[in-house]
């Protein structure tokens, strides 16, 4: 009997809840992950353009501390000049 594997994407967009700064800096706050449950970002450490090494992809790196943990969330800014979706935030699985 053949046993099928399901493989989780190591890219896993998530919803963030976020401000702007007064200077039109986009600041992420909440991370609600797939299953529901809300990660409170205790401080942002750094914003800079890079690559997502494990899951592919460029855009913005937030590098932010989450229950005293570091730890990458990116936004992947839409292509698109038009309409409301500017982009979306994912963060990079944990494989074990």
């Amino acid at each position: 009997m053949m046993q099928t594997t399901t493989v989780k994407p190591i890219k896993v967009y998530v919803a963030v809840k976020a401000d702007f700064a007064a200077d039109g800096t986009l600041l992420p706050r909440v991370i609600t992950w797939e299953d529901g449950t809300n990660f409170e970002i205790d401080r942002v450490l750094d914003i800079r353009q890079a690559a997502a090494m494990k899951a592919g992809g460029q855009g913005d790196r937030y590098t932010v501390r989450i229950g005293g943990k570091q730890s990458y969330l990116f936004f992947e800014r839409s292509t698109s000049l038009t309409g409301n979706n500017i982009g979306r935030w994912f963060v990079e699985r944990r494989v074990s």
